[in-house]
């Protein structure tokens, strides 16, 4: 596993330079303290490529022995090529397939997991990178409060693979309700609704659509649904868990699925508080945390569970 946390902290209080707002209004809203900002001069390929770099330097792995690479986003680098090959040439990895994953939202690190898990199996030997990345920050309207103080930038990443040491995949499972899918959004840049000159000026490009509620409704809805199927297939309980690292949107839905899930505070990891929601890059940014804090002992159930715009949801049990 790897990781990339850009430099820059901007707190709630730095946000009141852009807008009408306080820390404890964000704070009791979103448990959210503070979240990272990359650089003017970095870009989504630059923390994919960082986390990249540091999960092969902790497999004790050479880029030259990748066999796939997978990137989940919806910050790309550029609107095309997709942002898996700038981060294979800059790798040095070998020929070898590499793709984005996007429009999944804050589920899609989960789904690329998943589909790297069917890859490695087909292939028999294969090795598959899966980064989460995101630059969010830099495609939202900071004069909107409601959303714009929610989110960071950050990138994870997984290697996938025989033999792993770290971890075993047991079970996962996905799944999509199209019908939800206007609750969160950013509509402008598709063919449906082009950039144009009028709608940069009057920032429309920028405006991320959000309704809180039905949001926070489905998101615990699904996340838990999601983490109950998986134990179910793989023949487990809820009681058997010794971490639960969800998507970190925001505390109040973490503890809310923690309550649907009848789990003590000390089985739920978060670090939304310090990193704000990171999208993609959350599950795998928390996981590589729980780790990095002694959160996570061999032989441990592990469960992941996400979801994002779509509306997609996905969930993963792991066994440590």
């Amino acid at each position: 596993m790897g990781l990339c946390l850009p430099s820059r902290v901007m707190t709630n209080e730095d946000w009141a330079a852009h807008v009408e707002t306080s820390d404890e209004w964000i704070r009791a809203r979103t448990g959210i303290r503070e979240r990272r900002l990359a650089a003017e001069d970095e870009s989504t390929a630059d923390l994919a490529v960082a986390a990249a770099r540091h999960a092969l330097d902790d497999a004790g792995l050479d880029p030259k022995d990748l066999d796939e690479i997978i990137v989940a986003t919806d910050t790309p680098e550029v609107y095309t090529p997709d942002t898996a090959s700038f981060v294979q040439f800059r790798l040095g990895a070998r020929e070898i397939p590499s793709y984005d994953l996007g429009g999944s939202g804050c589920a899609g690190f989960v789904l690329a997991l998943d589909i790297a898990r069917v890859r490695a199996i087909m292939g028999g030997t294969r090795r598959i990178l899966v980064v989460g990345v995101e630059l969010i920050m830099r495609l939202l309207d900071w004069t909107d409060r409601r959303t714009a103080v929610l989110f960071g930038d950050a990138a994870g990443a997984m290697i996938i693979g025989p033999g792993a040491e770290q971890g075993r995949i047991l079970a996962a499972t996905a799944g999509t309700d199209g019908s939800q899918g206007d609750i969160l959004k950013l509509e402008v840049g598709g063919t449906r609704s082009p950039v144009t000159i009028e709608r940069v000026r009057t920032g429309a490009h920028q405006h991320l659509t959000m309704e809180g509620r039905a949001v926070f409704r489905e998101a615990v809805r699904r996340m838990t649904a999601a983490a109950e199927t998986v134990l179910a297939e793989a023949g487990l309980a809820v009681e058997d868990l010794a971490l639960v690292v969800p998507h970190q949107a925001n505390a109040r839905i973490i503890e809310a699925v923690r309550h649907a899930l009848g789990l003590p505070a000390e089985r739920v990891f978060s670090n939304v508080a310090r990193l704000g929601n990171t999208g993609s890059a959350s599950i795998p940014v928390a996981l590589w945390e729980a780790r990095d804090q002694g959160r996570l002992q061999s032989g441990d159930l592990v469960l992941l569970t996400a979801f994002g715009a779509g509306f997609h949801w996905s969930a993963m049990l792991l066994r440590w």
